[in-house]
This record gives structure tokens, sequence and C-alpha cells, in this order.
């Protein structure tokens, strides 16, 4: 007997209209559907009538609930994976299904749809070639300083928060990155309350504030890159210099080091000359 598939479907993050032809028809076809709680789903389910069996599997019931869908698979049913909302494995259970069935040789199917992180990205407005996506941040304020100490790049940093810890964490952020990178608060996407606003990290706090119903719901943080100039570092220049000098004549080791590290070419040129004239002597 083969083995069944394993489907990855990503489903609506709050509008149901949101669910996929495709998404629909791997739920459809499925023998089984690995739910993070069944009860939440049967709302998407019922609406576009499913009846496929329905298991739970989250965070307390992870690996007995990846033996027994293995079982399934390996007996030639077909089983589609869903969380809460969104994407499964981003933030919610599943991977260990999913590493499982890689090992087991047994074919794994993504089904690409709703992702909360892309669609907070996809509104924010950053121009960057690349994204840090962070998930939930701790808990304890202690260890979520942390957490945001690390955070010191160039490239925009995708955030999930719970409603009762966001302004907390705005205040954080505020205090790490407040001076001149800009926030993107995104709160119950594609909900009936859906809120989306773009702001200075220093203005975050008092925006959440201002208003009850801003810290309510679902959010998604988007940290802006740091747009700050940055002052060339003289002593990486020098660095880079002094490799240059043993290869190249002092002209071209100058401009050279001076584009890699923008440190002005003519102060380059001048070390380089006295660096020669050191070697010489």
């Amino acid at each position: 007997m083969s083995n069944g598939t394993l489907h990855i479907v990503a489903t609506p993050i709050g509008n149901l209209a949101d669910a996929s032809p495709r998404a629909l028809e791997a739920l459809a076809q499925a023998d089984l559907i690995a739910c993070e709680d069944t009860r939440t789903s049967r709302t998407l389910l019922a609406r576009h009538g499913i009846a496929a069996h329905a298991v739970p599997l989250h965070a307390h019931n992870e690996r007995a609930a990846t033996e027994r869908l293995l079982g399934a698979l390996r007996a030639g049913k077909n089983v589609s994976l869903i969380s809460d909302a969104g994407t499964p494995g981003v933030s919610d259970p599943g991977a260990l299904l999913v590493a499982a069935a890689h090992r087991e040789g047994i074919r794994v199917v993504p089904v690409p749809g709703p992702s909360a992180a892309l669609a907070a990205y996809s509104a924010a407005g950053f121009t960057a070639d690349r994204f840090l996506f962070v998930g939930f941040l701790p808990a304890a304020r202690g260890a979520r300083r942390k957490a945001l100490a690390a955070l010191e790049a160039t490239c925009p940093v995708i955030i999930y928060e719970a409603p009762h810890r966001v302004l907390e964490t705005a205040q954080d952020l505020c205090e790490r990155f407040g001076g001149t990178r800009e926030l993107l608060i995104a709160r119950e996407l594609t909900k009936k309350f859906e809120e989306v606003a773009r702001m200075p990290v220093a203005e975050a706090p008092a925006w959440l504030r201002a208003q009850l119903h801003r810290q309510q719901g679902e959010f998604v943080l988007v940290l802006g890159p740091d747009s700050a100039p940055r002052a060339p570092d003289r002593a990486e220049g020098e660095r880079i210099l002094g490799i240059l000098l043993k290869e190249l004549p002092a002209s071209d080791a100058a401009r050279l080091a001076a584009r890699i590290s923008g440190v002005p070419r003519g102060l380059l040129y001048q070390i380089a000359l006295g660096k020669k004239v050191e070697d010489a002597g």
C-alpha cells in the first residue's frame, strides 16, 4: 500500500472569503484534517460543507498526534494540516509532523495562502530585499528586552504580539529604536475592525493609548529598517587598506578601501603613504 499525502493548508486569518479554491479542495478530499483547535476550525469547515474527520494537533499533544497521523499516512490516508488561522508551522504547531513525514518519504504538499506576517509586511511599505521574522517575543520583560537587543538589523523585523502585551512591547521598542526607525501596527488583519497604521516608533505607545480598542485583538508589528546615515568606520577602512596595500599601489588600495568602507579616499591615501614610508624605513 502506498503512503498518503500530507497537505499543509493555509486558511483565512480572519475573513473566511480568503479561503482559496485549492485550499478548500485539499480539505474536502482529506481523510483526516489535523487542526490546532477543532472548535475553531469547525466554523470554516461547516461553512463549506466539509465533513472530513478532524483531529486535534496542538502544542500540548503534538508528539502523540504526530505518531497517530503518521500511522494514517502510512496506511494510505490523505491528511491536511491546518492551524487556527494562516499558514501552519509559522508560530503554530505542525513542524514535527511535517519533519517526520519527510523522514519517512511521505509526500508533503504546501497549499499556500493567507499569512498574517506577509499580509502585514505587504502593507508596511518598507523598501528592503529581505526581512527578519521573529514571531512572538518572550513574555517576560527582561527576556524581551534582551531579545530586542539582538535586533539591531538594517532589515525590517516582523513581530507577533498578544493584546495584553502590545503596549509594553511598543514601549520597549520605543526605548530601543525610538530614534530613526518606523513601526507598522497591524491589528485584527482582514477582520471587521482591522486597523493598519505606520508611524515613528517613538509615537507607537501614545497611539495605542489614545483609544482603548487599539489594544484589543491580534497584532503584527513590523519594525522598519534603520534610516539613519551611519558614519564611516575609520578603523575598518584602515584594516581593509592594510590588506590591500600588500598587493596594490597606495592609490589603488586607497580607492578600493574607500569604496568598501565609506571612509574618504583622500584620508586613506594619506594613511597609505604614511605606511609606505614606515615600511621603507
